[in-house]
């Protein structure tokens, strides 16, 4: 359902599956946000870089890959289909007028025309391919417009909640790269973690949740690097879980 999502072809050999929810700011014909053209262009509509990252990482790894073509504003993908923020009214001091005015009936609707096929879809991917890890890839801004004074220094944190599995595994792993890496920063996964807690832990499925800052993957060179950085943290892991 391209309307949705697109999907990236691979191989179950590849022991890997990775789900994209924020990778597009595509937003259909038929939805008014009511917003400013630019704000398209910000992190609140789009994680910068990870499309192009999304499909390098794929390609690397030769896995299947299912990545969000709609934006976060749509219906933002990483938030469980019953929280009011998966239709934001409001992100990182941007009134989103559109959706403030959707009455339940009209949310509900956009849940189902969005939020239902697109995971619906990522769960037949992994009983098809049955992976041994997910992961998943976002960027975070290194600055939030509502808080000026609170720089986010990482180069890439990488989230859990529950199971830490591959974290611990992959966290020494980018650090010994020279990286200053979060755990479980620039937030925490056990406060925000939808997607792998309804695809991976739910399975008991090992996953890696990796933010990457986006001025470091904004342009194609930059994407380039840290695909090629990412494909052997990302397979090391896998092979170190099994």
């Amino acid at each position: 359902m391209k309307d949705v999502y697109l999907e990236i072809e691979g191989d179950s050999a590849s022991g890997l599956v990775l789900i994209a929810d924020h990778a597009s700011n595509r937003v259909p014909d038929d939805i008014d946000l009511g917003i400013h053209p630019e704000v398209l262009t910000k992190h609140v509509a789009v994680d910068i870089g990870i499309d192009h990252l999304s499909g390098l990482v794929a390609g690397h790894l030769e896995c299947p890959a299912i990545v969000a073509n709609i934006s976060r504003l749509v219906v933002d993908l990483h938030r469980e289909h019953d929280n009011p923020s998966a239709t934001p009214v409001h992100s990182d001091g941007h009134h989103i007028p559109g959706n403030a005015e959707l009455d339940e009936a009209a949310r509900q609707a956009r849940i189902e025309r969005f939020w239902h096929p697109y995971h619906g879809r990522a769960a037949e991917l992994i009983e098809h391919h049955q992976p041994d890890m997910l992961f998943t890839l976002h960027s975070f801004t290194p600055q939030l417009e509502s808080a000026t004074h609170d720089r986010r220094p990482w180069h890439a944190g990488i989230l859990y909640n529950q199971d830490d599995r591959a974290a611990r595994v992959a966290i020494p792993k980018l650090e010994a790269l020279g990286l200053h890496v979060g755990d479980n920063e620039p937030y925490s996964g056990r406060e925000l973690n939808a997607t792998m807690d309804l695809h991976a832990e739910a399975r008991g499925l090992p996953y890696l949740a990796i933010e990457v800052r986006n001025d470091l993957i904004a342009d194609a060179e930059g994407a380039r690097k840290w695909a090629e950085l990412l494909a052997p943290i990302i397979s090391e892991t896998r092979d170190a879980l099994k």
